[in-house]
This record gives C-alpha cells, sequence and structure tokens, in this order.
C-alpha cells in the first residue's frame, strides 16, 4: 500500500516539464558559450567555467538543485569522454603525431606508471589515506587532458613535434588510467602486476586493432559512396567513431583507444565536405564538454570539501612538482629532447575532464570514503587548473618554444561528381594566405584540374589565366578523380610557399581543411 500510495504521488512528465528542461538548458547552453569568451581572454580552460555553472545551479548555489547520481554522472561522462576523444582524433594531423609516436606512447604507458606510482606513495604517507584510495587518486589523476593544455596554449604555436606528443599523450593515455581505476575500484585484492600488465596491454592491442580497422572500412567507404545530401557526411563520421568504441569496448578492449584512432583515421583521409564535418564534431565536442562538466558541478557539494581541500593541496603539489616531471624524464629518457621541452611537457600536463569523471567509477563500486576520493580529485583538478592554465603560456614563451606566425592554411571542401567520376574543390583563401598575389596560371595546377569559377566581393566570374588571385577568394577548382589529391596538394603547396612553393620546398601534404 505504501508503495502505491507513493506511485500515485508520483507526477507524470508533462509537457510542461519538458519546456521547463528546454528552457534551463538553452540558458545553461547560452551562459556557457558566453562564458568561452570570457575564457579565450583569461587564459583558463572553460572546464572551469562550466564547472562553476554547475556549482552555482547545485544544492549550495542558486538553484538549489539536489542531484547525487554518481551512476548516471559516469554513464554521461563516458559518453562526452567518446565524444570529445572523436573530435580531439579529427583533428590531429598525422604529419604531426607520426614523429611524436614513440615519446608519447612511452608518456602514455611508463610516464603513467610513474606517476601512479609516486602520487600514490605521496598520498598515502603524507595524508594518511589507506592504500587502496591512494592508488585510485593516483590513477585518477594521471591522465592529461588535450582540451585543458591546448584551451590555453592556442596563443602559443608551439613546435609541431612538441604538440604532437602533448596531443597524442592526451589521446592515449585514457585507456590505460582507465583500466588502473577499474582495477583498484573493484572489489577484493588487486591483482599481481604482471596479470595488471597483461590485462592492459591486451585491451589495448584490441582497441587499437578495432580503432585502425574502423577507421579504415569507414574513410573508404565515405570516399567511394556519393551520399545524397552533404549533411549526411558529418553524421556519418561521428557514427562510425561512435561505433569504433562500441565495437572496441564489447570485445574487451580500450573503447577509447579505439574511437581515438578511428577518428584520427578519419580525419587524415581528405573526406568529402570536410570543412562541415570539422564544425559539427567541434560543435558536439562543445556540448559535451558543457554538459558533462555541469553535471559534475551538480554533483560536488561545496560545503563538504572544507576537510578534504588541505589534502588536495598537498596531492597535487606531489603530482606537479614530483610526480609529473619524473615521469617525463624517465619516459623521455631515450629520446634526445632538449630540457626547454622536457620542462614545458611537465608542466603542461593539466587535469580536466577525464580525472573527475573517473572519480565518480569508486561511488558506483562502493569504495570506502569514495566520496572523499572525488572531493579531493575535484578540488585537486580545480586549484591546479587555475594556477598552471594562465602560467604555460608564460612558461612556453619564456623556454623559447613559441614559433613565428605560419601561413595560413586553405580551407579546401571537396564534393564528389560520382557519375562524372571528378571532383568539385570549394577552395577559400583566408587572411595570411602566401596565394594572395598568385596568378591562375601560377598556381600550375595538374592536368585534368583547372579554375572554373572565382568569387569576389559577393560576385562570380570566370577567372581569366592572368586572374590575381586576393585574400577573400572563393574558387571552385573542377578535378578529375586521378588528379584530384595532386591538384589538393598543389593548392595547399601554393597557400603556404606562393608561387615558389617548388623551390621552397613546400609539400602542401597536410589534411583537408587543416
Amino acid at each position: 500500500m505504501a508503495a502505491l500510495g507513493s506511485a500515485r504521488r508520483e507526477r507524470p512528465l508533462t509537457v510542461h516539464h519538458l519546456n521547463q528542461l528546454l528552457l534551463v538548458c538553452a540558458l545553461v547552453l547560452l551562459v556557457a558559450v558566453a562564458a568561452v569568451r570570457i575564457s579565450s581572454r583569461s587564459g583558463l580552460p572553460s572546464l572551469l567555467l562550466y564547472l562553476g555553472i554547475g556549482i552555482a545551479m547545485g544544492v549550495d548555489g542558486f538553484g538549489h538543485v539536489y542531484f547525487s547520481g554518481a551512476a548516471l554522472t559516469q554513464v554521461m561522462g563516458y559518453a562526452a569522454l567518446v565524444v570529445i576523444l572523436a573530435e580531439g582524433g579529427l583533428g590531429t594531423k598525422w604529419k604531426e603525431i607520426r614523429p611524436a609516436l614513440p615519446a608519447a606512447s612511452s608518456l602514455a604507458l611508463v610516464g603513467v606508471a610513474v606517476s601512479v606510482g609516486v602520487t600514490a606513495a605521496g598520498a598515502h604517507y603524507l595524508t594518511g589515506l589507506e592504500w587502496r584510495q591512494a592508488l585510485i587518486i593516483g590513477a585518477v589523476v594521471s591522465s592529461t587532458d588535450a582540451a585543458a593544455v591546448f584551451s590555453v596554449l592556442r596563443k602559443v604555436p608551439l613546435p609541431a613535434h612538441l604538440k604532437g606528443v602533448l596531443e597524442a599523450e592526451s589521446g592515449f593515455n585514457d585507456a590505460p588510467v582507465v583500466i588502473l581505476v577499474v582495477s583498484f575500484s573493484t572489489a577484493g585484492p588487486v591483482e599481481h602486476w604482471y596479470v595488471l600488465l597483461a590485462e592492459i596491454a591486451m585491451e589495448l592491442a584490441i582497441g587499437a586493432a578495432i580503432g585502425l580497422a574502423v577507421g579504415w572500412l569507414g574513410s573508404w567507404g565515405l570516399r567511394h559512396v556519393a551520399l545524397p545530401a552533404s549533411g549526411l557526411y558529418p553524421i556519418a563520421v561521428m557514427a562510425i567513431s561512435v561505433t569504433a568504441y562500441a565495437v572496441g569496448a564489447l570485445a574487451h578492449g580500450s573503447g577509447f583507444l579505439a574511437v581515438y584512432l578511428a577518428s584520427m583515421v578519419l580525419g587524415n583521409a581528405k573526406l568529402p565536405h570536410w570543412p562541415a564535418t570539422r564544425g559539427f564534431a567541434e560543435g558536439l565536442g562543445w556540448i559535451a564538454q558543457i554538459g558533462m562538466f555541469v553535471l559534475l558541478g551538480l554533483l560536488v557539494t561545496p560545503h563538504e570539501l572544507g576537510g578534504d581541500i588541505l589534502p588536495a593541496l598537498v596531492i597535487g603539489l606531489v603530482l606537479t612538482l614530483v610526480a609529473r616531471p619524473l615521469s617525463v624524464v624517465v619516459s623521455l629518457a631515450p629520446f634526445r629532447m632538449p630540457w626547454q621541452e622536457k620542462t614545458l611537457l611537465s608542466w603542461a600536463g593539466l587535469r580536466g575532464a577525464v580525472p573527475v569523471i573517473l572519480a565518480t567509477i569508486p561511488m558506483v563500486n562502493g569504495v570506502a570514503a569514495a566520496h572523499r576520493i572525488f572531493n579531493i580529485v575535484f578540488v585537486l583538478v580545480v586549484v591546479f587548473t587555475l594556477v598552471q592554465g594562465p602560467t604555460l603560456p608564460w612558461l612556453a614563451r619564456r623556454l623559447q618554444l613559441g614559433e613565428g606566425p605560419e601561413a595560413a592554411d586553405l580551407g579546401i571542401e571537396s564534393a564528389p561528381l560520382e557519375r562524372l567520376r571528378g571532383h568539385l574543390l570549394s577552395v577559400a583563401i583566408p587572411e595570411g594566405s602566401r596565394m594572395h598575389g598568385v596568378e591562375i596560371n601560377e598556381l600550375r595546377l595538374p592536368a585534368g584540374s583547372a579554375v572554373t569559377l572565382i568569387v569576389r566581393d559577393g560576385k562570380s566570374s570566370v577567372p581569366l589565366p592572368t586572374t590575381v588571385l586576393q585574400h577573400g577568394d572563393e574558387l571552385l577548382v573542377v578535378t578529375t578523380d586521378q588528379v584530384r589529391d595532386a591538384a589538393e596538394s598543389r593548392l595547399r603547396a601554393v597557400g603556404q610557399g606562393g608561387k615558389l612553393a617548388s623551390w621552397l620546398g613546400t609539400s602542401g601534404n597536410g589534411g583537408p581543411g587543416r
């Protein structure tokens, strides 16, 4: 009877509730979008502002919303992390990440192991946490976040190889860290270290194989099948990336590594309508970050954080000043890398989305003092992001690791002309491109391709061989299937090196739309 009575008291979901939910969600998104502007001017990662929005809506804030769904937060966080990793993989340039793979892999494996051990020892001996709790915290905070790093470094162009190391490390180290956190949070004794290493190696191998296979099959299909509408390409690309995660996870592999590698393959495959796909993925990535951090902010109870601030500061100091630098030195010992670059890599270990999400795993698994673990991780992420974020650009400049401004890349969008066995390239010439001042005949496009139309100041015309290109021009280039790649490569080379691109050795082999 009591159950029946409680069921009668429950109010069914109505359209009115939906209207209220849509209004709240829309207002949160608008505030979050405005917060990005503040973030870009202050140099702080936007995640802190999103967390602040969630806290303001929570039980101790203005909204007084009580939320304690750790399991729901974990599920939504995983889903958001899949989208964020997919967006990151789609934006990763293979030419930059390829030479950085050995160093990044060492950081993601050896570096993580060193960081977990040193941080856990500090948490145990300096704050009195039990070993299981200390190991969980050490594993949780040992994963770096690419979005947090590059949101503060966007104004400081780093050398390509160093940026590649940071991107690859942040994409690779999520997988072993997730395995470690789940293992440490499982009831019963922790497995022998060699069993744990074998499990990590197996899951990484399965995830890598599935990610590469799904990415290759997906890119092959999208390049050879013309979809009826350009808007279907972004949906198909994201669906393929999510498929890689799901298949990898169901095969008992690392789904996170699978989605990152599959997205990286797709992002470097020169797919049709790439700028639209990239913009769509970036928008989904923003929504995932906003939703995830607002939810995490709701999960936090600020008035319960007081007793965990000091342990969080102590563990954060051990992580930032000892564990991270030591992990960089040990994992990069076989590589010849200047001390300036190692110093920046040591300080660039920003924590963001992943640690706070992973901190919900002990809560869901019923680990003792799980709420304290979550509070310590939350305080650590917020405080040390506030410290490291604004100082990263300054440190990069002090170490003289910033490069001069590069030539702006062209925005090239490809639409397949299936029945005509050709492609139509839409080329936008941005400010900073060295294609400015080049004549049409100086492009020296391969035989089988030609500039058929130029749009300038809203007016279109058929160009002459002597027509001089300018910033803001949009070109339509028709190519056959055989020379499509060569034509696009030549256009990029001229955009980077001007009419003397061949003499200067500019190849233009970057991915489309980059």
